[in-house]
């Protein structure tokens, strides 16, 4: 996307701006002098880094081979004798990346260990609920990593074969993750949150030899046993040669498994670390996606896509190196410990949290945060909106002065999330609004330590992702609402789906509405001077009297209120033509559920938005539906609501409380042929 100077001087004022001193320091500004002097990006300018920033990101996206080859060598990639070309065919789906390379991801995120000067310094910092933050250095990271990638060989993995995870986001997970790497054999993982029907669902997929679980974890104060959920794997995954039993909660072995500390101790003279070398697109490990309809798409992504994408997200756009500390709160079901745990490969050490989100308090993050120094502060727009709501003061009360930058993902940051986090975090923080997806592991648009923060925006297009907004006819659209498109390759896009002949689910998940483009399913606004908004998913349009709009900007509004803990929107074809825009809304405690809530709701949307944003009927509801990743499920509620049955509507082992979902299907069974003004809920209907 290209911005001219006249679009930048149009740009609204931003709420932050990076210094010149911090422009200069950044990792970014030294590559681009690097790609410019050695593989012939344009020549940095200097006195605008905006546009400076442009006309690398065109260089990108117009010179894949010349850009990826510039990353490759920046981050010093080994990648064996064979590669003659970074991008040898561009088509999409198909794109062929430096063939004849062979790489391995786990040999670069422990390289570090082998500088004697860096060696005893924490690669990890593991944080409980009782956040002591424990370190692990390098050096007992790798020599673990070590001993355990042997003990697996000798159990008979091979590179190619699948080993699985039920883990909560310990160091065990590291570990166990960068050994099955280090064999070459492919990792996949769920949270032990994750009940037995829904990690079969995954599981059994991908037929794994080796399953590593604990016996339990600990959430919100309490504990949780896993024992027999960990016995039915078991039992319904015949493909299994051994379980590896690790005693998170203090008990045995159960019959027939492996000891973790037997199988990890590295003893007095640990083993050098044996790295397989593999083809670039050789499987690294499979991810899935929320799978709330059917089976979850097995997303197989590669070593050396997945190690090169993440270099340039986390060295370049994230900023972070040696001396950093990276920590994001995630769970190992979600794509974002899979990037977390990358942060190896650009030498930061690595924060893992296990436990609640908001445990002991709100602000519990915020703490962790502070206690590990992190550099970097990853989290989801809705803990901002939950912390803005519950009165947490982070810069007021703790010390959050080595935090350079605070991420947001998951859903979209809203406006208020921005000022929130700038004036009670910091007015020289850097805010870092970020998407993607689990099907590329990475991000589309985000951050950029160069760049100016503008309320409500990620700052731009990530380098090397020609990401643009597409008319339903596949015109590029600037400041309107179209469809999010990736026109080029990017390293980590799948190279499969497991378990999909002739490649049938992974053409139409991507490219069947723009053959050889990749559309991803979010609606979103490419703005003149280069920013993007993210308006929620295409698949669940909204879309009253011939206006498209996003489901984000009416949560924005609706979620600002107090009376609102959260909200669910969706838009339903009716059967005679009419449209129906139900808002269902979790109060907040001690809130009537009245006309005086549907009033300021739709006072609010009409003055903050458009008449066309006010829904048709406003509906209390004890809580929203997510999927276990914490995605509000409005496409299977909407599913329900036009009458199809709960069974078909929603794979239940994906969802977080299936409970949540009945009254949505009774409400559907009821509206079934019911006319358009048909007032559902127990509060009287609001008109636009």
């Amino acid at each position: 996307m290209t911005t001219t100077s006249a679009d930048q001087a149009a740009a609204p004022e931003p709420l932050w701006r990076p210094s010149p001193e911090r422009v200069e320091a950044a990792r970014l500004t030294r590559f681009h002098r690097f790609a410019a002097a050695e593989h012939g990006a344009p020549a940095p300018a200097g006195d605008d880094p905006a546009a400076d920033y442009a006309a690398l990101h065109r260089w990108s996206v117009g010179e894949p081979d010349g850009f990826w080859r510039a990353v490759t060598r920046w981050f010093d990639v080994s990648l064996g004798q064979g590669a003659d070309r970074a991008l040898a065919d561009a088509s999409l789906p198909g794109a062929r990346w430096f063939p004849g390379a062979t790489v391995n991801y786990a040999a670069h995120a422990l390289r570090w260990a082998d500088d004697p000067a860096s060696a005893e310094e924490p690669a990890l910092l593991a944080v409980d609920e009782g956040q002591q933050p424990r370190p692990v250095s390098r050096r007992e990271l790798r020599d673990r990593v070590a001993v355990l990638a042997e003990e697996m060989r000798r159990l008979g993995v091979a590179p190619g074969d699948r080993v699985s995870g039920y883990l909560p986001n310990i160091p065990e997970a590291v570990v166990a993750f960068l050994a099955t790497a280090a064999v070459g054999a492919v990792w996949t993982s769920c949270a032990p949150d994750f009940g037995a029907r829904s990690v079969l669902d995954r599981f059994q997929q991908v037929e794994p030899v080796l399953l590593f679980t604990v016996d339990g974890y600990r959430y919100g104060g309490k504990e949780h046993d896993r024992r027999a959920t960990v016995a039915e794997l078991r039992r319904e995954l015949p493909s299994l040669r051994a379980t590896v039993h690790i005693p998170l909660l203090g008990s045995e072995p159960p019959p027939g498994a492996l000891s973790w500390e037997e199988l990890t101790a590295p003893g007095p003279n640990p083993p050098r670390p044996v790295y397989q070398q593999v083809p670039f697109d050789h499987p690294l490990w499979v991810l899935y996606s929320s799978g709330t309809t059917g089976l979850p798409k097995a997303i197989v992504q590669s070593q050396g896509g997945i190690l090169v994408e993440h270099l340039k997200q986390l060295g370049l756009h994230c900023d972070l190196g040696p001396g950093d500390r990276l920590y994001w709160y995630t769970s190992t079901g979600w794509m974002m410990w899979n990037f977390l745990v990358s942060g190896l490969v650009v030498g930061a050490t690595v924060v893992v949290h296990d436990g609640g989100p908001a445990y002991p308090a709100a602000d519990a993050q915020w703490r962790i945060a502070e206690r590990t120094r992190a550099t970097l502060f990853g989290t989801s727009a809705a803990y901002i909106t939950a912390c803005a709501k519950q009165d947490v003061h982070p810069g007021r009360d703790l010390d959050l002065s080595a935090t350079r930058c605070v991420a947001t993902t998951g859903s979209p940051l809203p406006p208020d999330g921005f000022r929130w986090l700038h004036e009670e975090v910091g007015a020289d923080l850097w805010i870092a609004s970020v998407s993607g997806g689990t099907d590329v592991c990475s991000c589309f648009a985000g951050a950029v330590p160069t760049l100016p923060v503008h309320v409500g925006e990620l700052q731009a297009p990530c380098l090397g992702t020609d990401l643009q907004a597409w008319d339903p006819a596949g015109r590029p659209l600037v400041e309107e609402v179209g469809e999010l498109v990736v026109t080029n390759p990017m390293p980590s896009m799948p190279v499969r789906f497991w378990n999909d002949p002739e490649d049938r689910r992974f053409r139409e998940s991507y490219f069947e509405t723009y053959p050889g483009v990749w559309r991803h399913g979010d609606w979103i606004t490419v703005t003149r001077h280069g920013g993007v908004v993210i308006h929620g998913r295409s698949d669940s349009t909204l879309n009253r009297q011939g206006v498209r709009m996003g489901s984000a900007d009416i949560y924005e509004v609706v979620e600002r209120l107090p009376q609102v803990r959260e909200s669910l929107v969706v838009g339903v074809e009716l059967p005679d033509g009419g449209y129906w825009m139900p808002l269902f809304v979790q109060l907040a405690e001690g809130v009537a559920d009245d006309d005086a809530l549907r009033t300021a709701i739709a006072a609010a949307l009409r003055t903050e938005l458009s008449p066309r944003h006010v829904p048709d009927d406003v509906v209390a509801v004890p809580g929203i539906p997510h999927t276990l990743t914490g995605k509000r499920l409005e496409v299977p509620v909407k599913r329900l609501l036009q009458g199809t049955p709960l069974e078909r509507a929603v794979n239940p082992g994906s969802v977080d409380d299936v409970e949540l979902l009945a009254s949505f299907a009774a409400l559907g069974a009821r509206r079934t042929g019911g006319s358009p003004g048909e007032n559902p809920g127990r509060g009287a209907a609001v008109r636009g």
